[in-house]
């Protein structure tokens, strides 16, 4: 990138108004992050046209995808976040270290997660929650994930420099390429071709390596200020001479704060994938109709949740940037306006949900035993769904300013700290009733456990400069 380029840029960050800059930045992330969750559903609705039992795989698999994604955002976050705050500061060289640490080791842990996955399939499915009904699906459609696994962590992670670098419509490109692809394999394999489950699976891994092609694309163009190159990766011997130097251990900084800074995305996706295995063994019990029923409404929030989501990740860049070059005024105005503006939109898409929550589900799966599992599950969670920026933003404030011990407990609340106890408990005291409640009441603990934190920091920020 051209110095002229990178002034252009720092001014943008930093001088453009804070609330024009979060739309900016997160109306494009938004755009994807929908899309994704739309081929996401597309899977969900495809599949199951073919079946309760297929139905349920989807939501047995989404826990293995949650961990994927987990390592993906850790690596991504965490470099991103670093990436945002050295760009400020106008150490653009470091910056090339970062991104290009995070990508080498990804690969090898998705490497890892896939060749650990197939060597211990049936296992891994049984322990996301399988019954024996679901698993020879789960199985079929998850083999072709644990192969894409590699690919969608790097998709995570270039997704995410891309984003902190202020650059989130190279981003959306990518994203959005390989979902309305996804969407479109879908149909042409699940429906044209009759592949079934399989065909869901092979779509979403396509799908996946055209998203990771596009999105590598402006590194290697000149369009980003961190550069991707293997000699980043590792420490240069400076006892060696110039003509001499060889490679050395990579630079243990830069992983070291990669995996702190990104230990909260960790820990909330990798949470999402512990709770998605306790709610689908909660709901075992109670049939495949419960296990499927669940995992639709989960679908569905999750898709409102996008909008917050990506309203939340445009304040990232905004935040990290601007807090690396010390106009701290900047970040409160940028996380008191991404705040509001999540919580009108969510609570009125929320509102959209609670009322035609039953036409929501029955579109997905026809199915009264399905239906009677959904619709309060749905209605409980869109309920409360417009709380959800709080929790959500400040977790974002302290992970994109480094602050990654607050921002790791904060994640661990919603899915962990307050969900598992909470399904644990109301599922066996209420039956089915109380698993379909149990996120909604952590929703609401999460939200009102990050108010105190978010205060405390904006309280403490010194004056600009």
């Amino acid at each position: 990138m051209k110095s002229h380029d990178k002034e252009s840029q720092y001014k943008m960050m930093t001088e453009t108004s804070p609330a024009r800059l979060v739309l900016k930045l997160g109306l494009p992330t938004t755009i994807s992050m929908l899309v994704t969750t739309i081929y996401n559903m597309a899977d969900t609705y495809f599949v199951s046209s073919l079946g309760t039992s297929q139905s349920g795989a989807i939501g047995i698999v989404f826990g293995l995808m949650a961990i994927i994604q987990a390592v993906g955002f850790t690596y991504g976050h965490g470099a991103g976040s670093n990436i945002g705050r050295l760009l400020g500061a106008g150490s653009t060289k470091e910056a090339g270290n970062y991104a290009s640490s995070s990508v080498f080791f990804g690969l090898i842990t998705g490497f890892v997660i896939s060749v650990a996955g197939l060597s211990l399939h049936t296992p891994l499915m049984n322990l996301l929650g399988s019954t024996e009904t679901i698993l020879p699906y789960a199985i079929e459609y998850s083999f072709y994930i644990l192969l894409a696994a590699p690919v969608m962590v790097l998709c995570c992670i270039l997704n995410n420099i891309l984003r902190y670098e202020g650059k989130a419509t190279f981003a959306m490109f990518g994203l959005v390429s390989g979902g309305l692809l996804n969407i479109l394999g879908d149909f042409l394999l699940i429906k044209v071709f009759d592949m079934g489950v399989p065909g869901a699976g092979i779509s979403t891994a396509v799908s996946q390596c055209v998203s990771a092609v596009i999105l590598i694309v402006p590194f290697f163009a000149g369009e980003t200020q961190s550069k991707l190159s293997i000699k980043n990766v590792f420490r240069k011997n400076r006892e060696d001479s110039a003509s001499t130097r060889r490679f050395s251990a990579p630079d243990a900084l830069v992983i070291g704060s990669i995996l702190a800074i990104g230990l909260p995305s960790l820990m909330r996706q990798g949470l999402g994938s512990i709770s998605t295995m306790i709610l689908n063994a909660s709901a075992n019990p109670f049939g495949d109709a419960a296990i499927a029923g669940m995992s639709i409404a989960s679908k569905v929030v999750n898709f409102i949740f996008c909008v917050g989501l990506g309203i939340g990740q445009g304040f990232q860049p905004v935040a990290g940037f601007n807090y690396g070059a010390r106009k701290y005024s900047r970040v409160k105005s940028a996380y008191r306006f991404t705040m509001i503006l999540g919580m009108i939109l969510l609570g009125t898409i929320g509102l959209v949900g609670c009322l035609f929550a039953e036409p929501i589900i029955s579109l997905f799966r026809d199915d009264p035993d399905v239906i009677a599992v959904g619709v309060p599950a749905l209605i409980y969670q869109a309920g409360v769904i417009f709380l959800m920026p709080i929790q959500v933003t400040t977790n974002m404030l302290f992970q994109s300013t480094g602050k990654s011990v607050r921002a790791t407990l904060l994640s661990a609340t919603r899915s962990g700290l307050f969900f598992i106890p909470t399904i644990l408990i109301l599922s066996r005291v209420m039956g089915l009733a109380g698993i379909e409640c149990s996120q909604a009441i952590a929703d609401v603990l999460a939200s009102l456990m990050a108010i105190p934190f978010a205060v405390n920091f904006l309280r403490s920020l010194p004056k600009d400069g």
